[in-house]
């Protein structure tokens, strides 16, 4: 009995719940941790969070944040050395300029959606709190339009990632790409869930991870609504066909479904045979969106082979079987704890100025009690006291009966300021080396300094780098799907920030033949990136490594082309027009490749490019020559001709002559066998004489 739309969504929402439960309940202590290191490190005041708040309540609470500096540092070295993705062809059915389109539509997708804002959340979550991510997503081109659905991919930021996104407990890679399911949380007003969905505020809504000890924002009643992505894995069988008379020839792939009796009989009538069979999985991507209590939304089956959701983690393992992170914050916190307490005791101390107080007895100051109390911020010229007297009613001299000693700080205090402080410097990376470069020192000394300081904190670029590689993996399997329109023109962003344009499953002639080209659906690719090194940019050092091979070069010719090199990857204010100028030399000298609308300004320039005097005198001279070729030619073959023609008539003279000379040899013997019958006797027949055959002419040379 087949189960209705309803039933069915109930099923998937059941399923997706347990999962649900499964992959956040083993997480969660390790989440909220992940949650409480980034307030650490942001949120004022939640350093004194748990017991030091109720230790030092009433007494001052102060923060050197130094694991902020520490991480500032990690952010600005990322923003200045970009992880880029880049696809390399991989089998035949690739090809390298496909691959440069596939780079420049990754590019330019990334400059649309403004990646860099996903990247950078991602990274500093991650960073700080050990956990980061952002989603892909196909949008509309032109959203305004009814009739265009062509669309493009974005990357879209995923914020407070670690209490956010879940992925179910078997994925064990650090991409997730082998994940099956995932969910994406985020919150709802009351008002926002009843417009969208048309329910009354009632679901039984995800519980979101809030239960710190103090929350710093304020949560008036919100509805949780996930995202939840499922693979579904479909088995797909192919049948290969080759022809028996032509093993060598490439086979003809047919899926199960489309091949039939009718099929099959045709393929057989010519001449094909099968030899062999592939069963694959092909992946599918369903999407829903859903609370606690139903699925809200069933938004099909979206573009891709993989969970569109990329994760980055800081720092990652698994112990006892359970995924752990943590993220450069959190080795810290301690050493920023008693820094931060021994900072606050020490200033609380030096706040009383070293400074007696006097002890009095109540009848001293009774009624001069606001005096005494306000002699720091009045400063009276003098202070009353009441006499005191013995037993005997004697007065005694006025005067406190005691002072309390000045606060002295204990030698225990400094050293452990000290040795917090250093511990921050060791954990952080002890940037203080870097920051304390004295001048007049080679700029070999100053990267090998940076270099020692990069390594503590390159696991964060190389995780990252991971990350990245499957940004590219999913965008790659999500183009197949969306970019696949036959003449399509799209965007593309060149490695130096040009653009440019390309047009997809374009048909051009090449060798006579028709090909087509851009076909981003065939072939395979590999996603590499690459990290730089944090020091400086691989422009700096692109500049410094022409600037040394520069003084060798004696080539004019060269020697400009290293200038112009340097020229590009020089950056500074007003260098734009610089620049451009020495790329349209470099292009113009070959040593770069230049663009289409280039190659469009070089052939229009050529065209309506002048020649000079001497280019004319050449011009000339080469034609002057060729005419002169072209007359000794027709001269040759005159001459041939001719003797050709005398070489024929000598050859017919030759045989009219044989022919008379035959003839008259035939004549002289039939004289001769007449003679001969009249001088003998009549009643004996003479013999007849034998006349011998004329000789034959001998053959006429052979024509040349």
């Amino acid at each position: 009995m087949s189960i209705t739309k309803a039933e069915r969504l109930a099923a998937i929402h059941d399923k997706a719940c347990k999962a649900f439960d499964l992959a956040y309940c083993p997480n969660q202590d390790t989440r909220l941790a992940c949650l409480s290191d980034r307030r650490f490190v942001y949120i004022e005041g939640a350093q004194w969070e748990g017991n030091l708040q109720n230790q030092f309540e009433n007494r001052p609470r102060f923060e050197v944040n130094k694991i902020l500096d520490s991480l500032m540092r990690i952010f600005n070295e990322y923003r200045n050395n970009r992880v880029t993705v880049d696809f390399r062809a991989k089998d035949d059915a690739a090809s390298d300029e496909t691959a440069d389109v596939l780079n420049g539509l990754y590019r330019a997708d990334e400059q649309e959606s403004n990646a860099d804002e996903a990247y950078d959340n991602a990274f500093d979550e991650g960073t700080a709190g050990g956990f980061g991510a952002w989603r892909l997503r196909a949008k509309y081109e032109d959203e305004t339009s009814e009739d265009d659905e062509r669309q493009r991919i974005c990357m879209e930021p995923i914020y407070d990632a670690d209490t956010s996104v879940f992925f179910d407990a078997d994925a064990k890679r650090q991409d997730k790409s082998d994940a099956t399911r995932c969910w994406v949380i985020y919150t709802m007003s009351h008002e926002a869930y009843k417009e969208t969905y048309g329910y009354e505020v009632d679901p039984a809504s995800f519980n979101k991870v809030e239960n710190l000890a103090r929350f710093d924002w304020y949560t008036p009643s919100v509805v949780y609504i996930a995202e939840y992505y499922e693979v579904s894995i479909k088995k797909r069988k192919f049948h290969f066909f080759r022809l028996a008379a032509l093993p060598d020839e490439a086979p003809i792939k047919v899926a199960d479904e489309d091949l039939d009796e009718e099929k099959l009989a045709d393929l057989q009538a010519k001449g094909y045979i099968e030899s062999r069979q592939k069963t694959i999985d092909k992946r599918f991507i369903h999407k829903y969106i859903m609370d606690g209590r139903q699925i809200l939304e069933d938004c099909g089956v979206i573009a891709g082979e993989y969970i569109p959701i990329i994760p980055f983690y800081g720092k990652r393992m698994f112990i006892d079987n359970k995924e752990r992170m943590f993220g450069h914050t959190r080795p810290m916190k301690d050493a920023q704890r008693i820094y931060n307490m021994e900072i606050s005791s020490l200033a609380e101390q030096a706040s009383q100025f070293g400074e007696s107080i006097p002890i009095l007895t109540p009848e001293q100051v009774a009624g001069f009690e606001n005096d005494w109390a306000d002699k720091n911020v009045k400063k009276p010229a003098y202070l009353l006291l009441h006499p005191m007297t013995d037993a005997q009613g004697q007065i005694l001299p006025a005067g406190p009966i005691g002072y309390t000693q000045p606060p002295v700080i204990p030698p225990a205090l400094q050293g452990l300021i000290q040795l917090a402080g250093q511990d921050l410097l060791e954990l952080g990376g002890n940037q203080q080396q870097g920051d304390e470069i004295v001048s007049n020192i080679s700029a070999k000394a100053v990267e090998l300094v940076q270099s020692r300081l990069d390594m503590k904190t390159f696991i964060y670029m190389d995780n990252f780098k991971k990350a990245m590689r499957q940004s590219g993996v999913v965008w790659r399997s999500m183009t197949r799907a969306l970019y696949d329109e036959e003449g399509r023109k799209m965007k593309t962003v060149n490695r130096d920030g040009t653009e440019d344009e390309v047009t997809l499953k374009e048909p051009v002639t090449q060798d006579g033949q028709t090909v087509v080209t851009n076909d981003l659906t065939s072939g395979r690719y590999d996603v590499v990136v690459d990290v730089g090194p944090s020091f400086v940019t691989k422009r700096d050092k692109t500049v410094r490594a022409l600037l040394g091979i520069l003084q060798f070069i004696e080539d004019p010719q060269m020697k400009a082309a290293v200038v112009g090199m340097i020229m590009q990857n020089v950056d500074g204010e007003g260098m734009d027009d610089l620049r451009a100028f020495a790329r349209k030399g470099l292009v113009a000298a070959g040593v770069i490749k230049p663009t289409e609308e280039e190659e469009k300004q070089l052939e229009e320039a050529k065209a309506q490019q002048q020649p000079s005097a001497q280019d004319k005198f050449l011009l000339a001279s080469a034609a002057e020559t060729e005419s002169k070729i072209a007359l000794n030619q027709a001269n040759a073959d005159k001459a041939m001709a001719q003797a050709q023609e005398m070489l024929t008539a000598s050859a017919k003279n030759e045989a009219d002559a044989a022919h008379t000379l035959a003839e008259i040899q035939a004549a002289m013997g039939q004289l001769l066998a007449v003679v001969g019958a009249l001088s003998q006797p009549t009643q004996q027949p003479a013999p007849q004489p034998q006349i011998a055959p004329p000789a034959q002419p001998e053959p006429p040379p052979p024509a040349l």
